[in-house]
């Protein structure tokens, strides 16, 4: 009788934490019934020179629940797993190759866990094992989120599942909705009991003791949006500089900040330049480990950030009020109007109090009525193509909430693309004239070929 395999992929400690949980709550059935292949991708831009997944504290508590762990980016080198994928008629020959690398007898069925269907290496994996039922993990707000991409049908027809974190209660994940996929909560005391896991595994990291011996009570967040092209890193020093007074002005004196990994030292520099400038104490805990890490272990009484899952953990694992800062320059700068930071955004800024106006820190609870149309209609503006059947809503919720203080969720030249309300008449004049300039210069290019 074939055997089953079952292959985790994973690129972040969040999401083998999640998966952790999973398997834990028996959501990939008993471990005697399958052989359990942990396979880590490292997919930073240079991943030679990045934080690899086995310097994080908890790596190794978690790895012990998988029968071997094997590496992505060894497999493919010299290409970058966000880059490579197989070619259509090279699958059979890959999936015998990775067989034979990882051990897996040819007569095994196989069984996907993946995060980021929509992109590789997720998607190279389930092309390679065309024949694999597949189960999708989102470890963050983006499970809220529109599909980035659309899918092929022979992986979307595979795809068994969403497993997802229950971040906002009563808000139900878009991620994969238009192939009919539902989504299936990991349990949150599962999820707790992995972190708590994964912190006691770094209490006696010498680069954590400083922090608790300063007692920090409020928690900066980084979130390094440079990388990713939404600020410059001028304004996001200065953003962190913000997050910063706004502690300050809420009476805390005692402050540690947790970079992004990737986070040039300089951020951190002008952050400590503020922080002597008013006074304050601040600590900068760069070491490799999650936020929830240090939650667990300095028991703050406030975390910032701009938009970071981790926020919301703090708030839902832990019972910390949160605060934002920024979210209103990042929606403005976020391009483009499809990004997969668009609904993380939004959720944030919807939810939490916004410290620079001076609104009281808060735990987020449950999602109040007015998030599920808002996700949505965001959702369909992001992929109208993708999510047909939402269009009706989104025009009635545009109607009843006129341009105004939701009016930055949905750019005019958005709506005036979409053809929904909200957008003014020379908007969609201007519009059609673009469109009408862009067929004329399309024409004159075909025919000048043709001569």
């Amino acid at each position: 009788m074939p055997r089953k395999t079952q292959i985790f992929q994973v690129s972040t400690l969040y999401g083998a934490a999640t998966l952790a949980a999973a398997l834990d709550a028996d959501l990939f059935g008993p471990r005697d019934g399958a052989r359990r292949i942990l396979l880590v991708s490292n997919n930073a831009a240079v991943p030679e020179t990045a934080l690899r997944l086995d310097e994080m504290h908890g790596y190794e508590r978690i790895t012990g629940r998988f029968d071997s762990v094997v590496g992505w980016n060894e497999a493919i080198s010299p290409h970058h797993p966000s880059a490579w994928g197989p070619r259509e008629n090279d699958t059979v020959m890959w999936q015998r190759a990775f067989r034979l690398l990882w051990g897996i007898d040819e007569r095994d069925l196989i069984e996907l866990a993946v995060e980021s269907i929509q992109v590789n290496p997720a998607r190279a994996l389930a092309a390679i094992f065309s024949e694999s039922a597949v189960h999708v993990y989102a470890d963050g707000l983006m499970s809220y989120g529109p599909t980035r991409d659309r899918l092929p049908l022979t992986i979307a027809r595979r795809i068994r599942r969403l497993l997802h974190l229950d971040l906002i209660p009563g808000l139900r994940p878009l991620l994969l909705s238009e192939y009919g996929v539902e989504p299936e909560v990991v349990p949150d005391e599962a999820f707790r009991g992995v972190l708590d896991e994964i912190s006691r595994d770094a209490a006696d990291d010498p680069r954590l003791a400083p922090v608790l011996q300063e007692a920090p009570t409020a928690v900066l967040l980084g979130q390094y949006l440079a990388a990713i092209s939404i600020l410059s890193p001028r304004e996001e020093e200065d953003l962190h500089v913000r997050m910063l007074t706004g502690a300050v002005r809420a009476g805390h004196r005692s402050v540690v900040f947790k970079p992004h990994p990737t986070a040039p030292a300089g951020y951190s520099e002008a952050l400590s330049k503020a922080a002597a400038d008013a006074g304050v104490r601040l600590t900068v805990l760069d070491a490799p480990l999650l936020a929830e890490t240090l939650y667990h272990h300095c028991r703050p009484a406030l975390v910032v950030g701009c938009f970071s899952t981790a926020m919301v953990t703090a708030s839902v694992y832990y019972g910390v009020p949160v605060a934002r800062v920024g979210t209103a320059l990042v929606t403005e700068r976020l391009q483009p109007y499809p990004n997969s930071n668009r609904v993380p955004l939004a959720v944030v800024d919807h939810l939490v109090p916004d410290l620079e106006r001076g609104q009281t820190p808060a735990l987020v609870g449950a999602a109040p009525k007015t998030l599920s149309p808002l996700v949505r209609a965001i959702g369909f503006c992001m992929q109208p193509k993708a999510y047909p059947k939402l269009r009706e809503s989104t025009a009635d919720w545009l109607r009843s909430n006129p341009a105004g203080s939701p009016g930055h969720y949905f750019p005019e030249p958005r709506l005036a693309e979409l053809g929904l309300p909200g957008s003014r008449p020379w908007s969609r004049a201007n519009l059609r004239v673009s469109r009408a300039k862009r067929v004329v210069r399309k024409a004159v290019r075909r025919g000048a070929r043709k001569r």
